[in-house]
């Protein structure tokens, strides 16, 4: 039975949907105010493998996840450059989506925009001003009391006494209590205005999450998801305003990625190692950049680092090697069949998944597969049957399907990452091949004292060859 781990209890619980074998997800999406990098990367690659999984189990999911279309962050910025806040947010969706699609990511059933769902908004903040849990200040703001929801706290642990204010807004001095959080900000001159019941204004950053998500899944929902930063005061707030307007439990299972790290620190500008999606891909193909993040169980932190990926990026090429001499055997199949070791492996992946979609488990699992699979197939006394193969390769693509890696064809995916390596290097296929020929030449005169000598210039510029029947092949270190 499949068990996640819930941010709310700190442990993990049996899945058990609201509606039968329905799943409702939300998760918190970009603030738009510039372009993607790899923590939200991190993040969308680790929902992603959840929404499979759940869908590859059995269950119909619904999955939402909205844009943050409007804030302080995104006017700043939309002033700072001279255009509208709207060509701004469009401009990093766009984005977004380029990033996301590259790796491989399948979209939401429902994206809604904060700016979109104004009088959602709207009738949220009325309904929690009319029970008493909000209330409007002289300047056209509205603030919620944190004092008056009993449960705050509930998700992060911590107790109302020894907060501290923790909002994306400045503290204002008409709120009651330093802790209260703006669900309605009075516009300021010059500012994206919509007008409300208590003056032209804008929405706080936390209530367009809570009016999202109620309006897409309902008052309660299965899964509500997102990164670590995000548990206080974000979804704090959420489940304070929700619950408050509603009267009912929101999200029953809270689940929450691990932070991303570059080089053993925190991702920063001022640091100088802020990486967006777009910059990672020139470095590194698709698959090896969400193999990576798979690579480690999403509610742990990782590390994003060169040595990591480039180990990762071998790991890709040695399983691509292996998938296509496999694909050769099975190509003689008349029907896959699944051996011992091909059901083992289709168990662990279960088994693994099952445990709060435990990925680390399940690129072990791949890693020790490979391996056996290259020790067999070399010869013909240990190497299973043309159906046995088809077996294999018919396990592979379905792990693989749910992973969202090693699909596509052995050929072409290893030819993609060598043109990137070749951009990565700073070396030229022309000049590689020259030098592959100048040892072939030097070869064919038994000059092999020059030959080697060759051999050693490539392996100085990070590339390893080998003389197979089909001619040299080469490869980056």
């Amino acid at each position: 039975m499949l068990r996640i781990y819930n941010s709310m209890s700190e442990k993990k619980e049996d899945f058990v949907p609201l509606n039968g074998k329905n799943v409702g997800l939300y998760a918190c999406g970009m603030t738009v105010y510039d372009k993607p990098h790899i923590g939200h990367a991190r993040k969308e690659v680790a929902i992603d493998l959840i929404v499979n999984y759940l869908k590859y189990s059995g269950y119909s999911v619904t999955y939402v996840r909205n844009f943050t279309d409007i804030d302080d962050k995104i006017i700043a910025r939309a002033n700072e450059r001279g255009i509208d806040f709207r060509a701004l947010t469009e401009e990093n969706i766009d984005a977004f989506y380029k990033a996301m699609d590259a790796l491989g990511l399948a979209r939401p059933d429902v994206e809604p925009k904060a700016t979109m769902h104004i009088p959602e908004i709207i009738s949220m903040v009325q309904k929690l001003v009319d029970k008493g849990f909000a209330y409007p200040t002289s300047d056209g703001s509205v603030y919620f009391a944190v004092e008056k929801f009993k449960g705050y706290g509930k998700l992060s642990g911590r107790k109302l006494d020894e907060m501290i204010s923790g909002t994306r807004f400045d503290v204002e001095e008409s709120k009651q209590n330093p802790l209260d959080f703006a669900l309605w900000k009075a516009s300021k001159p010059g500012e994206p205005k919509w007008e409300s019941p208590w003056g032209e204004g804008r929405p706080g950053w936390h209530i367009e999450c809570s009016a999202m998500s109620t309006k897409y899944l309902g008052e309660s929902f299965d899964i509500h998801a997102g990164g670590r930063d995000l548990i206080f005061p974000h979804h704090e707030n959420e489940i304070a305003q929700a619950e408050c307007a509603t009267g009912k439990p929101f999200a029953k299972y809270w689940v929450h990625n691990g932070f991303l790290t570059v080089e053993g620190e925190k991702m920063s500008k001022s640091l100088h190692n802020f990486i967006t999606v777009e910059d990672a891909l020139k470095q590194y193909h698709p698959e090896v950049l969400r193999y990576f993040m798979l690579s480690t169980h999403y509610r742990t932190p990782i590390d994003f680092s060169m040595a990591n990926l480039k180990d990762t990026e071998k790991k890709i090429c040695y399983f691509y090697n292996t998938l296509k001499t496999l694909n050769q055997f099975a190509a003689k199949a008349a029907k896959p069949a699944r051996n011992e070791k091909a059901l083992e492996f289709i168990n662990e992946f279960k088994e693994a998944m099952d445990d709060d979609f435990n990925s680390a488990r399940v690129v072990a699992a791949l890693f020790n597969l490979f391996k056996h699979l290259n020790e067999v197939l070399v010869s013909k006394k240990t190497r299973p049957t043309p159906d046995e193969c088809a077996g294999f390769a018919e396990a592979i693509k379905e792990v693989g399907g749910v992973m969202g890696v090693l699909l596509r064809d052995p050929d072409e995916i290893t030819n993609e990452i060598k043109e990137i390596q070749i951009v990565r290097y700073g070396i030229s296929k022309d000049e590689i091949e020259e030098i592959i020929n100048k040892r072939k030449a030097y070869r064919a005169e038994k000059n092999f004292e020059m030959a080697d000598k060759m051999r050693e210039e490539l392996l100085e510029k990070g590339i390893s060859i080998q003389d197979t029947p089909n001619g040299t092949e080469w490869s980056f270190n």
